[in-house]
């Protein structure tokens, strides 16, 4: 009989192996994930459907999810590289448009075409990742302002759906790559892999993830962050372009806002595939599984007869699901849970979950509320004083009032000397001020703290939505409707602030996944088209007159009184200021960062709410859509008006002087033949001009 005799090191060697399975599994967990998902809703579809489900809905699926998944793969090697392209959809549009345009002839030449459109596609991502390289700028800002310059570029050359591309070109890419099994989209799919698998084996695509990871650890370690971060947005740009190209195959024509949908569908796929949002762990194979489970996911809610509006919800809640799923490491679900939980009592008073400042700036609580000004002797006379304690925020704020009497002068001189002696002129101006300077109050309390909300857009659309829906044109209902309304935007402000501070997610995660939650249930209520009148009370509020001014008009000087109060003359104002320039210090300075946050965001979803009234009123009927103009002038107002877009420093009198210039420059362009679309441009080279200047030069 043999004995056997278990060598000593036998069970290391076990354990080292189990460790090394467990590490394995570990690194791919965001993949198993995706395809984990992808296979349950397979499985729920089936099962569902009332026919079974073949090679040819698959094929369906695939075919639909392209689009998707090509646009979010870009997405993810900007997310990998600790990025946010907010201009993705923006690009996927301009290459759709472009299509009808270049993408005929003969064969050689629309294949040509089709590469000067990714070529275009990379050259915006250049653009983009120049900007935010050279000048270290936020990627959030520069591809914002971006976005809507190339939406304006791309309705400036097509502005209505139409035109047609080349039928070889077309033709190809809706073929089948196996006859009546698979499309070929698969292999447009496959082909974007296997350029990724290439890439993330060069050393950009290991400096990709190192970026991701600690850029200044790469940097230190000889890696050229600048050109990598560059090539990161061309490549992503490229990828882009290619989802436009593939949507004018598929349909044959070009759309001008055909990527608008695209933007929370694409940061949901990424995050679903298992990318990590702030860089340096995911792939793109998990984001193409991804997508094609988000289509999946429209295809059950439609065989449950569920209406389309739903989907925008479903997205916004994948998303957020999938952000918190990411959160959750190597410790059991049960025990993560129980963490979040404690945290979260304590997140409302001291603010835990926030991250560390790495570089905490001294907290300042000066009654300016801008950076912190050194102590100087006080001397002179009183206006010599004041200007000797104040002239460090007021060198950001007068370049945005000279810059808008200059508009104004230039109005005299395009229109004539009697415009500018007009009440009509100034009643005009300053009705609509009056709705940036409440945005401008809202986002610039939220920016000043680090932060940015993306939900305004559809927040004042379900304002207005509701107001005419409930009200009727009654002003009997609006002393209720009104309240109940302005309720609603403190709802979701306090929604993105318990998101922010308690589940510790990026803001522009809940403010873009709350946008999609708002614009499907402004959807749902009003079944996708608008019913009602503004009551009487607010439209002659908004367009009535007292003399030569309108109500709104001289309600300005109040409102401005009143913001400047809440910002420079409150605790809450100086608690907004010390949490933007470090909330580590401000905690330790017995400030509650988490009941801050949070207040600072419900002051944002209360401001999108009122302007969503007044322009209601201003109308006297609401619309869908009617808040996606406010988007970028209510952050070019803050920026303009002196404000460091990483938060801590700004002044409310700058972001009233933006917004009485972005008012006096679009009050110019209104008269004129120039098309809207290029106001967005403006606005856009605007934001990007004043964020370049007005960067703080010690980041």
């Amino acid at each position: 009989m043999k004995i056997a005799i278990a060598s000593p090191d036998s069970g290391i060697v076990r354990r080292g192996a189990g460790a090394a399975w467990a590490a394995r599994v570990d690194h791919h967990r965001g993949l198993i994930i995706a395809i984990g998902a992808l296979v349950a809703m397979l499985v729920a579809w089936g099962a569902l459907s009332a026919t079974p489900v073949g090679a040819y809905d698959i094929g369906s699926v695939i075919s639909s999810a392209t689009t998707l998944a090509l646009a979010a793969l870009g997405q993810t090697i900007v997310v990998l590289s600790g990025g946010f392209d907010l201009s993705a959809s923006a690009v996927v549009s301009l290459a759709n448009v472009l299509a009808v345009r270049f993408v005929h002839g003969t064969p050689l030449q629309q294949w040509a075409g089709a590469a000067l459109i990714l070529a275009t596609g990379g050259g915006i991502g250049l653009i983009n990742g120049a900007l935010i390289a050279w000048f270290r700028l936020q990627s959030i800002v520069v591809t914002l302002a971006t976005m809507f310059m190339v939406q304006g570029v791309t309705l400036l050359i097509q502005n209505k759906p139409g035109g047609s591309v080349g039928d070889e070109f077309g033709a190809f890419i809706t073929s089948d790559l196996i006859d009546g099994k698979l499309p070929m989209s698969a292999g447009v799919l496959i082909a974007a892999l296997l350029i990724w698998a290439f890439i993330r084996r060069t050393r950009f695509g290991v400096g990709l993830y190192a970026l991701g990871s600690d850029a200044d650890s790469a940097y230190a370690n000889g890696m050229p962050v600048t050109r990598y971060r560059i090539m990161t947005y061309a490549l992503a740009g490229m990828f882009y372009a290619a989802a436009g190209l593939y949507v004018s195959a598929q349909t044959g024509s070009a759309d001008p806002l055909v990527g608008r949908p695209l933007l929370l569908s694409m940061f949901t796929a990424v995050v679903l595939g298992g990318t990590l949002l702030g860089g340096g762990r995911g792939g793109c194979v998990g984001t193409v599984f991804a997508a094609m489970t988000l289509m999946v996911t429209v295809n059950i809610l439609l065989v449950l007869n569920v209406s389309a509006f739903f989907t925008t919800i479903a997205e916004a809640v994948i998303l957020i699901l999938a952000v918190l799923g990411s959160s959750i490491g190597k410790q059991s679900a049960a025990h993560e849970c129980a963490r979040h939980a404690a945290q979260w009592l304590r997140a409302m008073r001291t603010g835990t979950r926030v991250k560390n400042d790495a570089h905490a700036r001294r907290v300042s609580f000066e009654v300016s509320g801008f950076q912190p000004i050194a102590n100087t002797e006080l001397k002179g006379r009183a206006m010599a004083d004041w200007i000797e304690r104040n002239r460090e925020w007021v060198k950001y704020v007068v370049p945005a009032y000279l810059l808008f009497f200059a508009v104004v002068a230039i109005t005299g001189f395009v229109y004539g000397p009697a415009v500018l002696t007009s009440a009509n002129f100034y009643s005009s101006l300053l009705t609509l001020t009056l709705f940036l300077a409440i945005l401008g109050l809202g986002q610039g309390a939220v920016i000043l703290t680090g932060g940015l909300d993306l939900s305004m857009p559809w927040l004042i659309t379900l304002a207005g939505v509701l107001l005419t829906g409930l009200t009727h044109g009654a002003n009997a209902a609006a002393a209720w409707a009104v309240p109940a309304v302005l309720g609603v935007g403190l709802l979701v402000g306090a929604f993105n602030g318990v998101g922010v501070v308690m589940l510790g997610l990026p803001p522009i995660v809940v403010t873009l996944a709350a946008n999609g939650l708002l614009q499907g249930l402004t959807l749902i209520y009003c079944n996708g088209s608008p019913q009602g009148w503004s009551p009487s009370a607010i439209s002659e509020f908004t367009n009535g007159k007292l003399g030569p001014l309108s109500f709104a008009a001289w309600s300005v000087p109040v409102f401005l009184a009143l913001a400047l109060l809440l910002l420079h003359r409150t605790p809450f104002g100086r608690r907004v200021y010390a949490v933007g320039n470090s909330q580590i210090a401000a905690k330790l300075s017995g400030v509650r960062v988490g009941t801050t946050l949070i207040a600072v965001y419900c002051l944002s979803g209360l401001c999108s709410a009122l302007v969503g009234l007044l322009l209601a009123g201003f109308s006297s009927q609401a619309f869908l859509g009617m808040g996606d103009p406010y988007l970028l002038p209510s952050i070019a107002v803050v920026v303009v008006g002196g404000a460091l877009i990483t938060g801590g420093r700004g002044h409310y009198l700058g972001v009233f002087g933006g917004a009485l210039l972005l008012t006096a420059l679009g009050t110019l362009l209104a008269g004129t033949t120039v098309p809207p679309a290029v106001r967005d441009i403006i606005n856009g080279l605007v934001v990007l001009a004043a964020v370049i200047t007005l960067r703080d030069r010690r980041a």
